[in-house]
């Protein structure tokens, strides 16, 4: 079993970026890998579309335990895995937090590319 959790990104997403390199700041454990969805094999797409959601219209994170959280589930799952903002993680369990942030996210999530637009992915060379 993997030590991290694994949170896969739209890596054409200027909003997603922005957002991964704010939080790899916090992470001084180490303890996010950051995946971009472009690099997930198409297979595994298909079938996470299948039993979820399509993974480059939302953020996946991947548990140590191996289950799947999705959306807003998946932005509290990776906050409490940062010890300065645990305290966030925390103030968003409550039902009916997630009842407001879970529309609250999808609204950006689907809107994030007429927003702030997309870049072109390019796969970083391997040293």
């Amino acid at each position: 079993m993997n030590n991290q959790v694994t949170v896969f990104y739209d890596a054409r997403c200027p909003l997603c970026q922005t957002v991964k390199k704010s939080l790899r700041v916090f992470d001084t454990h180490n303890q996010l890998r950051w995946v971009p969805v472009q690099e997930v094999r198409a297979s595994t797409r298909l079938k996470a579309r299948q039993l979820f959601a399509d993974m480059e219209k939302e953020i996946y994170v991947l548990t140590k335990d191996e289950r799947v959280r999705v959306g807003f589930a998946a932005i509290r799952d990776i906050l409490a895995h940062l010890p300065a903002l645990k305290w966030l993680a925390f103030l968003m369990q409550p039902r009916f937090i997630e009842a407001i942030g879970q529309p609250v996210y999808q609204f950006i999530s689907h809107r994030r590319h007429a927003w702030f637009g997309q870049t072109d992915y390019i796969r970083p060379v391997s040293v």
